[in-house]
């Protein structure tokens, strides 16, 4: 990875900009933007399956999503949903005036993908009052596409960076991002934060990434670094676990072991990155910066 040369590169990128903590939770948002009222209705919804619900004070989802600039008009695609944490909010939040699109590797690509398209799509057919505008895509992650060419006015991921790094497989998402936004789109991106120091080693396998490495995935593709929030931090979070960070919340790899001590630092120090698809003659005179944010 060459982990000291990518962190000298994103020193270089933010240039002389400082990230400081401002008191707002986002960057100030245009009149279009999702309204308090909206987030505290599906936030607060009895379709969120309990467990899920229970996250939401280490996740942070209204303050992630105002964030990343999500508005009720969207199309927006959510890359590997998982069982479906953020779909229960993001295709409400998008079913009247947006589209809600939720993107998964293809059943054939194992046993594991299978399960996962098979849930989501049972989870979406039993609802329709909240999923029935809700699309759900399958891409090859070797090979992504994720639909038409400039399609997209967003694209969000959490929390699964680090997967596509460890089957090599990240180069070729974060390209497939960058054909399918728009000039203009957003790709908002939550991972398990490494220490700035980290080694390949020490993050081998770990489920943690360094900042700088995510952010180099990212404008490698052609994106611009446009904010930087610790929304999602967790200062508790010492990343050092036996199971690396799955041993943490929600998954509990130790099962028993040591359990209340885990439960105790909760769920994992994220970063949440913010980047934006430039035109080339924009992307030459804009200038770069980065927005910090607390929850």
């Amino acid at each position: 990875m060459k982990l000291q040369l990518i962190a000298c590169s994103l020193a270089a990128l933010m240039g002389a900009a400082q990230v400081q903590a401002t008191e707002s939770a986002a960057p100030k948002a245009p009149a279009s933007t999702v309204t308090s009222a909206a987030f505290a209705t599906v936030l607060a919804g009895d379709w969120r399956a309990p467990e899920n619900t229970a996250r939401d004070q280490y996740r942070h989802p209204q303050q992630t999503l105002q964030f990343f600039g999500l508005r009720p008009n969207q199309t927006l695609i959510e890359i590997t949903p998982g069982n479906g944490w953020y779909s229960e909010l993001l295709a409400p939040l998008l079913k009247s005036k947006g589209h809600y699109i939720a993107a998964l590797q293809s059943a054939d690509s194992g046993d594991n993908a299978r399960k996962s398209l098979d849930k989501l799509k049972q989870k979406f057919s039993a609802d329709p009052t909240h999923y029935a505008k809700s699309k759900i895509v399958e891409f090859d992650p070797q090979a992504p596409v994720f639909g038409k060419p400039a399609s997209a006015d967003a694209v969000l991921t959490f929390r699964n960076v680090h997967n596509w790094v460890m089957a090599d497989d990240a180069p070729a998402m974060f390209k497939g991002f960058y054909t399918v936004l728009k000039t203009g789109g957003t790709l908002g991106v939550v991972d398990h934060r490494a220490k700035d120091d980290a080694n390949e080693e020490s993050i081998k396998d770990s489920g943690y990434l360094p900042t700088a490495y995510v952010v180099k995935l990212a404008t490698d593709a052609g994106f611009t670094l446009v904010g930087s929030s610790e929304i999602n931090a967790n200062p508790k979070d010492t990343k050092d676990y036996p199971a690396g960070v799955w041993t943490l919340p929600p998954t509990y790899t130790l099962g028993d072991q040591d359990r209340d001590r885990y439960k105790t630092i909760g769920e994992s120090d994220r970063m949440t990155l913010r980047f934006i698809k430039l035109s080339p003659k924009a992307k030459q005179h804009h200038p770069i910066k980065a927005v910090a944010a607390k929850p």
